[in-house]
Order: structure tokens, then sequence, then C-alpha cells
């Protein structure tokens, strides 16, 4: 009975010190080091319209759908971060094949369908429904558009999706769509 008492005492001890190193000590550890060494990055990589004003983060996508501006990939959640994740319907699913086919139209509906046809990404969603970012190829695909819309030369349109365009991972080229918007607010 003693050697219970003693162990059950001992698993809470051990518990409640558990939680606060863990719970506690570790995370503010964690986040300090963090805003020393990469605050921008422990912010959630935010960008800002001028020193104050935050419009939005590098990492997460947002819905343009002015003509002026560049539009990013389809978000089967809106670009709520709170409900992240993708419909994750099967290639036969009815319902997918019809989003897609809505999305086909309206990107022909707003821009010229270009020789190799219509960028997947311009009509389907991520896994996460939160990419800011396109291909290159979806990006020019809309120069065309913006530069009616915007009234900017469409070579200087090509030259910010050209400056915008970043190495992304196993050699996949992309581009910021947040960014690169932000970039053709600046020529207007």
């Amino acid at each position: 009975m003693i050697q219970t008492e003693r162990m059950g005492s001992i698993i809470v001890r051990l518990t409640i010190m558990m939680i606060i190193l863990c719970g506690l000590i570790y995370p503010v550890v964690m986040t300090g080091i963090a805003q020393t060494a990469i605050p921008s990055k422990a912010n959630g990589s935010l960008i800002y319209s001028n020193k104050h004003q935050v419009i939005g983060s590098k990492l997460i996508g947002q819905q343009f759908t002015s003509n002026a501006f560049f539009h990013g990939r389809v978000s089967s959640i809106d670009y709520n971060g709170a409900g992240s994740g993708s419909l994750n319907l099967a290639p036969s699913n009815k319902d997918l094949t019809n989003r897609i086919e809505r999305s086909v139209g309206a990107w022909k509906k707003e821009n010229e369908v270009p020789k190799g046809g219509i960028p997947i990404d311009a009509v389907t969603n991520s896994a996460s429904g939160l990419d800011p970012d396109i291909t290159p190829q979806a990006a020019y695909a809309q120069v065309e558009r913006v530069a009616k819309a915007a009234h900017i030369n469409i070579n200087t349109l090509k030259e910010l999706i050209k400056e915008h365009t970043q190495q992304g991972a196993f050699g996949a080229k992309r581009v910021n769509v947040v960014e690169l918007n932000l970039a053709v607010q600046r020529e207007r």
C-alpha cells in the first residue's frame, strides 16, 4: 500500500514537471530563439503595404477577382485558413468534374487560352486550399487580361513575372500571386 502511494506521488510530480517543461518552458525558449534568429518567418512571413498595415502573408494565398490583378489557384475553402484542406474528391467524382468545368469556363471567359492549353494550376486547387503560388505559365497566360484592365504594358508585366519567379521545391518554378499583385499595384 505504501509503495503504491509513493508511486502515485512520483507520477503526479513527474506529470506536473513535464507539463511545465514541455508545455511552458520549451515553447517560450523556442519562440524566443525564433523571434531573435528569424523574426519575419516566426511572425508568419507577413507582407506589409507600409510599415504599419499587414496585407497578407507570403505563405497564404488570397482571392483576387479584379481583372486588373493576377488570379491565384482555385480554393475549395475560399482561402479560409481556419478550414485548411481540400475536398479530396476522386478524379471520378462528378462534383469535382463539375467544379473544374466551371473553373475552365470562367478562365476561358477572362483569359485567352494559350497554345499549350490552360495551365492545370489555373483550374485546380492545391491540397491545402491556401497555396499562394502559381506556375509562371499560369501567370503569363493572364498577362493580356491584366494589361488591358490595369493599363500596364504587356512587356512590363512579363518582366514583373520574371522578377517574381522563384525556384520551388524539387525544381518547380513558382510565382507568389500576392507579391506579384503588389508589384502590379505599384506600377499602376
